[in-house]
């Protein structure tokens, strides 16, 4: 929003609105900060792959489990750590959430595409760990 003084001493708004609230394809995009990446393709692709990583960061840090008893980690130590963990995992969500709102259709299916990816690798190793731990089991 701009603002100026008219002749009288009036405050003049003028809405200059850049995007409108829809979807839209193109690379003349604001993902995160103020005129970035805007006009620039190689800058809109770092975008992409940043809003990527960041949504496969976000489910990689929703499959840390607890700190298991015996570790010798002291409680208090193992919550704090916990809890340290979960707030950077919200503050990179907030992150994911905020580049989506730049309502550009790349934007979304990379973060799209970077949850399902990064669950699936957290439950394919999952699934790994399980068939392991079923072998030595048996063994």
């Amino acid at each position: 929003m701009a603002m100026g003084t008219t002749s009288d001493g009036t405050m003049n708004m003028n809405m200059n609105m850049q995007s409108g609230m829809s979807f839209e394809w193109g690379t003349n995009a604001i993902i995160l900060f103020s005129g970035w990446p805007r006009d620039s393709p190689g800058k809109y692709v770092l975008g992409l792959v940043l809003v990527f990583f960041m949504a496969v960061t976000v489910e990689l840090l929703s499959s840390i489990t607890s700190i298991k008893e015996g570790t010798g980690v002291p409680p208090m130590m193992a919550a704090l750590s916990q809890a340290c963990v979960y707030g950077f995992r919200v503050a990179v969500s907030y992150l994911v959430m905020l580049s989506l709102m730049s309502f550009n259709v790349g934007v979304f299916i990379v973060a799209v595409i970077g949850h399902g990816v990064g669950f699936f690798y957290v439950k394919a190793k999952g699934l790994t760990i399980k068939q392991d731990e079923d072998i030595n089991d048996n063994v």
